[in-house]
């Protein structure tokens, strides 16, 4: 595994046998397939960064002991970016070079980074994997042909949660004169849920209260104190790292009840309850392609890494939600290559190369029982114009051990959504005097 100047971790070089290959020029990668990741195991998101980072770290070893992506191994490097914006943007220019064939793909694991990083990677034609976050109208790829916000954009999240609090008052004719407030991390990120939110409470009649949160947000005292002052019916969380256990554990301080509090996929891991003790049990979030706990790929990367002495990290952290989220994050990876190697042989992938991939995905049923996800994604499956693939989601609690999963499966109400896609990216199309894809016509080139 190479190692950046901005790695947070010292990486070991590992023997002839390793998952990975040790620090060496680039050159030297020309048989292999280079994949860069931002990542970050420090400052006040490394709580839920570092699994994430590990889980990817993991799937990719675990790739590799199978013999790697048809037979290409994969050479593995990762940039501390500590959720900073400008790092993140640093990392990728130091890392988009560091192979002969280039950066395949890019996560960005921020939608900050990745607004940041839109335009710079339309240029240098590399593709961005957003899983679940980054910019909502990206799942347009008529417009956004670089960007793969895969798994279901936060907007699919919003509209899944309000389905959901419908449900419990008795439908969303209920909803009329109801109150939820969205107390949201003060960032892109977090600004996300207000298109959708506002969009339902127009449609609904609920009353939408928003209370933004600095960064990194462990000042959360006003924000609950409005909350029991408002009294709303549901609250919505849209926090990161620290903040999300910090809203937990003022939601108990303010007796407001977890049963009515609700995070959307990145507030709804481990590192988010945990911390708040007995007061998590009762919160719920929105799952993103899996819940949590094992199925067959946790076990395989067990015998595969742990068991071997590769793991990135610890072993009991695998099979929780953000771990398994970075190896799902991995295998979309490793899944759009061995896709583009189909139509351009079994070598190392570019950036182009990798786009045509994600773009024509299509992990059903049969690919995940393979794959060893059953149980943990739903079938998933791009084109031109979708950049997104499921719109589907299930809701769990956490009941102070683990998570219960609801076994309904939610689908976004896409009547509601596309439209909002649609008038947003038009208006990106338009500012950037971009003229969208006619994909019938490429679909015949």
């Amino acid at each position: 595994m190479r190692k950046t100047t901005r790695n947070a971790l010292a990486m070991v070089a590992m023997a002839a046998a390793a998952t990975f290959a040790t620090a060496v020029p680039s050159q030297a990668y020309a048989a292999n397939q280079y994949v860069p990741n931002l990542v970050y195991r420090t400052g006040p998101y490394a709580p839920n960064g570092t699994p994430m980072a590990n889980g990817y770290a993991d799937y990719l070893k675990y790739v590799n002991s199978k013999g790697g992506i048809n037979g290409v191994r994969i050479d593995y490097e990762e940039c501390e970016m500590a959720y900073a914006t400008d790092r993140g943007v640093e990392c990728y220019e130091r890392m988009k070079g560091n192979s002969p064939t280039g950066a395949p793909v890019f996560h960005t694991w921020s939608t900050g980074v990745t607004f940041a990083l839109t335009d710079k990677t339309t240029t240098d034609k590399i593709p961005l994997i957003t899983l679940g976050y980054g910019r909502g109208e990206s799942a347009d790829g008529t417009v956004f042909k670089w960007n793969f916000i895969l798994g279901g954009n936060y907007w699919v999240g919003a509209d899944i949660l309000v389905q959901h609090v419908a449900e419990k008052f008795g439908g969303l004719d209920k909803l009329k004169g109801k109150k939820i407030t969205l107390i949201y991390h003060d960032s892109p990120y977090g600004k996300e849920a207000i298109p959708p939110l506002q969009e339902r409470s127009k449609m609904h009649g609920f009353e939408l209260n928003l209370i933004p949160v600095t960064h990194p947000g462990v000042e959360q005292k006003a924000a609950w104190l409005q909350v029991r002052r408002d009294r709303p019916d549901a609250v919505f969380l849209w926090g990161w790292g620290v903040m999300n256990s910090t809203a937990i554990k003022e939601a108990v301080a303010t007796g407001f009840p977890r049963e009515k509090l609700y995070g959307i996929w990145y507030s709804g891991g481990e590192p988010d309850v945990v911390p708040a003790g007995d007061g998590g049990k009762g919160y719920n979030t929105v799952t993103l392609l899996a819940p949590g706990g094992k199925g067959k790929i946790h076990e395989e990367i067990l015998a595969a890494v742990h068991d071997k002495g590769q793991a990135s990290g610890p072993r009991d952290e695998v099979g929780q939600v953000y771990h398994t989220r970075g190896v799902i994050a991995a295998m979309l990876t490793v899944e759009s290559i061995r896709k583009a190697m189909s139509r351009y042989g079994n070598k190392p992938m570019t950036g182009e190369q990798v786009r045509w991939g994600l773009e024509n995905l299509n992990i059903d049923d049969a690919a995940i029982k393979r794959l060893g996800f059953e149980g943990f994604m739903y079938p998933l499956s791009t084109s031109c114009v979708d950049h997104m693939g499921v719109n589907r989601s299930q809701i769990m609690t956490w009941n102070g051990k683990s998570w219960d999963v609801n076994p309904k499966i939610y689908e976004a109400d896409m009547q509601v959504i596309k439209p909002m896609i649609r008038r947003i990216a038009d208006a990106y199309a338009k500012e950037k005097n971009i003229t969208p894809r006619d994909c019938a016509k490429e679909s015949q080139e």
